[in-house]
This record gives structure tokens, C-alpha cells and sequence, in this order.
């Protein structure tokens, strides 16, 4: 069987649980140590930053789980998917923030609320690599001292070389609102992936339920049975887990569901360990779940621990945790 071939099997059984390590999250270390918990745990999909570095690090952190599944009397029968992210200017998921002096004062707000620790003792210091662009500094600040920018990336440079550092799927980002420039991005992720699953991330903050149906509706026609619809709720606001938080996203995905479009379909964005309930509870028939800031913070005392991942007690502790939240979703969605 192909990876194709096995991806398509485990998306129409449902049992895609994918962990997102953070489209802007570009610390090699942090990914390894999320990708070898999650592996552990039964995902089968990891989301990174298209960076070079950081799918090593994560292919790593694969490969470091796969070794130490026997020792460990974990059963391991699939190697999971490796996807990379990549988007377009405006769309959160890929915007980094910047902190203007002249007009920080240093209050400290933003380093209270940055989840990523980003923000270092000098405010005015967001270390890139480890922004995710979540936003919550800027809510927080009471002197507009927080702005965001986006790098623009060349996909036909930087994802033929993720892809050859270990990744196997895409996925474009495209929460912004004009379809020019998501089409024709969309069109050079799908030629430089022609043989697998590619993936389109939209949620409703920037379209009109007809325009994001209008949008699937087009990324079908340039995808075919390849195409994945990432229904997004609230990007990177997984942080409480109850039904409420993760309401938008079963949403989005509803309304993809009822466009009839051939699409699989992951929720995410607010996601959470309830997530996969709630989409039971509204018989919706998705493919998959993708969890990021709420699997990210589950784990994060013990994969920041020192003595990470020689510590098997501490290392266990994370992946039992992390295996709760991918088991409460998979054994709610999964078709028999």
C-alpha cells in the first residue's frame, strides 16, 4: 500500500489525529520533543513550520519514537505524517509580532499571557522562532506597541526541500479574503505535490459561508480526490477545554459537510479534548481532528523538564497525557 494509499484509508475511517506543533513555531528542540510525545501517543499527523531545520528536528523526534515504542511496549503500526504549513499575508497562522519600542512601556502584560515564551525579560525582544503569531500580546496591550508582520516564503524553494527533509503532505493557510493570490498559491502547493493529499485551512472570520463554499468549491476543482479541508474555528485559542471553545470549528466543519463537496475534513482551531464528542453529538461525518495550542500546553511542564526524554517517568507522564486527548477524540469520530 502507498502512503497515499494508507493517509486516504486512516481519513475514511476517521482516525486522523493530527498534533500542530504551530505554523510559526520554528524551535527545533520544542518540535522534537512534541513530535516523539505525540508519536508515542498515537497521532497520526504532525503539523510544522516549513523550515528546513525544524522537519529534521520533528522527523527526529518521529523516527526517536518509533525506536523506543518495543522498549516501552507501545504498539506502533503506522509512521506518522509529517505536514508543513505554509500561508498567505494576513492569515494568523503565519505572522510573526513585533514590539515597537517608542511606544512599549514595558508594562509586562505581554510576557504574562505568551504561552510560546517569546517574549523575553526586554519586551521590545520577541524572539522569532518561537512566536506563533496567536495574537495575544496585542489583545493585551493598552498602547498599540504590538504590531505583526508576515515573511513571505518561495514555495517552489522551501517545501521541495521539506519535503526532502522528511514531510509528506501540504497545507496552505489561506484565511484571508481575496481568492486571487490563495488560487494561485494553491495551484504551485498542488504541482509541487502532485501525487498526495494536500491540505486548505479556511475558517468564516474573513468569508461569507457562500464565499468559503465558492473557495472549497475551487480548491476541489484544482485537488480532485487529493483535497483536505481544514475547518478552522478560532486559530490558536485552544486554551480552556469545554465544549464552548471548540463550538466555531465543529461550525466550519458543518458547513463544509453540508456543501456535499469532495472533501476530507479535519476540525481545528479551539480544539480541544471535547471536540471530538461535540462533532458526535452533531453526527457530523469529519475525517479527523487537528489539535495545537491545547495539545502544546498539555505536555509542556514535561517536555521543558531538564532531564527530557531520559527521564522515562517523566516522559510517560507526557505521553499518557497526550494519548487521553488523541484516544477522546479518535474513539468519538472514528467510523466502524
Amino acid at each position: 500500500m502507498s502512503r497515499f494509499q494508507e493517509l486516504r484509508t486512516i481519513l475514511d475511517q476517521g482516525r486522523l489525529f493530527k498534533v500542530v506543533c504551530g505554523a510559526g513555531n520554528e524551535d527545533p528542540q520544542e518540535v522534537n520533543r512534541l513530535c516523539l510525545v505525540y508519536t508515542l501517543a498515537g497521532a497520526l499527523g504532525i503539523d510544522l513550520s516549513a523550515n528546513v531545520e525544524v522537519v529534521e528536528a520533528g522527523a527526529r523526534g518521529v523516527e526517536s519514537a518509533m525506536s523506543l515504542a518495543p522498549e516501552l511496549g507501545i504498539p506502533l503500526t503506522t509512521r506518522p505524517f509529517i505536514n508543513v504549513s505554509v500561508g498567505l499575508k494576513g492569515d494568523p497562522h503565519v505572522r510573526k509580532a513585533r514590539i515597537l519600542a517608542e511606544q512599549c512601556t514595558e508594562c509586562g502584560m505581554c510576557l504574562d499571557v505568551c504561552d510560546q515564551e517569546a517574549i523575553v525579560s526586554d519586551p521590545t525582544n520577541v524572539l522569532a522562532h518561537r512566536c506563533i503569531g496567536c495574537g495575544k500580546c496585542g489583545e493585551v496591550c493598552s498602547f498599540d506597541a504590538v504590531e505583526y508582520y508576515t515573511r513571505k516564503l518561495d514555495f517552489n524553494d522551501i517545501l521541495p526541500r521539506c519535503l526532502a527533509a522528511g514531510a509528506e503532505t501540504l497545507e496552505l493557510h489561506a484565511i484571508v479574503a481575496d481568492d486571487e493570490p490563495v488560487l494561485q498559491d494553491w495551484r504551485t502547493v498542488a504541482d509541487i505535490l502532485p501525487d498526495q493529499f494536500i491540505s486548505m485551512c479556511l475558517d468564516r472570520s474573513q468569508l461569507s459561508d457562500r464565499h468559503l463554499v465558492r473557495r472549497v468549491r475551487e480548491a476541489a476543482e484544482i485537488a480532485g480526490d487529493r483535497l483536505i479541508i481544514q475547518a478552522d474555528g478560532a486559530p490558536m485559542s485552544g486554551d480552556a477545554d469545554d465544549f464552548r471553545t471548540t463550538l466555531q470549528a465543529v461550525a466550519c466543519a458543518e458547513l463544509v459537510v453540508k456543501s456535499g463537496l469532495p472533501a476530507r475534513i479535519l476540525v481545528s482551531g479551539g480544539t480541544n479534548s471535547r471536540t471530538g464528542e461535540l462533532v458526535k453529538l452533531c453526527g457530523l461525518p469529519v475525517h479527523g481532528v487537528s489539535v495545537g495550542t491545547y495539545a502544546r500546553n498539555l505536555v509542556r511542564e514535561e517536555i521543558k523538564a531538564p532531564d527530557f526524554p531520559a527521564d522515562r517517568e517523566v516522559l510517560m507522564r507526557a505521553v499518557e497525557k497526550a494519548r487521553r486527548l488523541v484516544d477522546e477524540n479518535i474513539q468519538a469520530i472514528q467510523r466502524n
